[in-house]
């Protein structure tokens, strides 16, 4: 399918600011003409659905209320108690191994427990989630099959809150003063996960990969001449978690970036090239400790506005890691390590690491909230809770 793709960091704020471009797909030609194929693996992201991503003006700003104000209602601190014990387990998993790999067993699993957890999903069925919010953003073969589980578990999940509402994410948008339909609800639960599980993955793997492979990064850290939250900023500058955002098109007939831009086109921004754009950032080897002007989050009325949960996953997920095995080195080098590409994102594939093997600490029991059932080996299923949880191998 044709698109413009967005690399000046400018143009693509001017894209996110602008009404001459929509978040609304209904306004992709390809959509318009029915040229874009019904088994697409582009669908999942870009099919219009009642979501705030996917919306403009009041109807947008409606929806927004409704995901800002449910978001603010996470309490923070409990949020990080859960972070600390899921991250604490997901170590004890591997401490006495004396080996490895920070993607397979925690980059990609602490985010999908904690945010499962936040959302009211079930325990049980954090991992499948992610695997499946994975396959979704691939764009790739598995894409379709991704979405349909995670669409099915929504169904679950709303309909289960329904019936009795509690202190999560689904129960306060079912609550909400803008009376969001079940189907508004699902949808935006959906496009929750898709937006905190791949960026905050993305962001603890290529955090750690700064860490282990870049001495100054690491030295700036272990010496105090940088805070780790100074250097997850470094992290979205050089590795934004999402590459690409692929939803915005052409109002109409229009120049961006001294291009003739035609109604109905699609226009990707690419936050990666944007935040290496030569105009702002002549010597990419200078820091940017503390500069938050990077556009991993975006800009404008569609701003994530849950960037503040996935920061605090990767900076207290990372700070418990490296307190606790504080000689972690990598395994092999940094030349052998794979990054993969997708339309939205470029994932490290492993990040295989050694370490002195030391004895599993048991990791204090979180207060004020139900007790985390991760048990160090695999997970427990209560098959009585839940339909999409099986057991597997952690």
């Amino acid at each position: 399918m044709p698109a413009w793709l967005v690399l000046g960091h400018h143009e693509n704020l001017e894209v996110m600011r602008s009404p001459r471009f929509s978040s609304d797909s209904r306004n992709w030609r390809a959509v318009q003409q029915g040229s874009l194929p019904p088994d697409s693996p582009l669908l999942p992201i870009t099919a219009w659905q009642p979501l705030v991503a996917l919306t403009d003006g009041a109807e947008h700003a409606r929806l927004r209320e409704a995901v800002t104000e449910s978001l603010a209602r996470v309490n923070r601190h409990r949020m990080r108690r859960y972070i600390t014990r899921y991250a604490g387990q997901l170590v004890d998993d591997f401490a006495g191994q004396g080996h490895a790999d920070l993607v397979a067993d925690f980059a990609r699993k602490l985010p999908a427990l904690v945010v499962c957890q936040q959302f009211g999903i079930h325990e049980d069925d954090a991992l499948t989630v992610g695997t499946a919010v994975s396959d979704m953003v691939s764009g790739g073969e598995s894409a379709l099959a991704g979405n349909q589980l995670v669409v099915e578990m929504m169904h679950e999940l709303v309909e289960r809150k329904k019936a009795n509402h509690g202190d999560d994410l689904a129960s306060w948008l079912l609550l909400h003063p803008s009376k969001l339909t079940d189907e508004e609800v699902r949808e935006h639960l959906r496009l929750a996960l898709v937006a905190a599980l791949e960026p905050t993955a993305n962001l603890v793997a290529n955090s750690l990969r700064m860490v282990l492979t870049d001495e100054r990064f690491r030295g700036s850290l272990s010496g105090g001449r940088m805070t780790l939250s100074d250097g997850l900023e470094q992290v979205l500058w050089d590795h934004p978690p999402l590459a690409v955002v692929p939803t915005r098109w052409a109002t109409g007939d229009t120049l961006l970036g001294g291009v003739q831009i035609t109604a109905g086109d699609m226009v990707m921004l690419g936050l990666a090239a944007g935040n290496v754009d030569p105009a702002i950032r002549p010597d990419v080897t200078e820091p940017v400790h503390g500069n938050r002007s990077h556009l991993a989050f975006g800009a404008g009325a569609h701003e994530c506005p849950g960037q503040g949960l996935g920061r605090a996953i990767a900076e207290t997920g990372i700070d418990l890691l490296l307190e606790r095995i504080p000689d972690l080195r990598l395994s092999v080098a940094d030349a052998a390590l794979q990054v993969r590409g997708t339309w939205m994102s470029r994932r490290l594939t492993s990040l295989p690491v050694a370490f002195t093997p030391r004895r599993a600490e048991k990791t204090a029991a979180v207060q004020h909230a139900p007790e985390p059932s991760v048990q160090s080996g695999a997970i427990t299923v209560p098959p009585e809770r839940s339909r999409f949880g099986r057991p597997q191998r952690r």
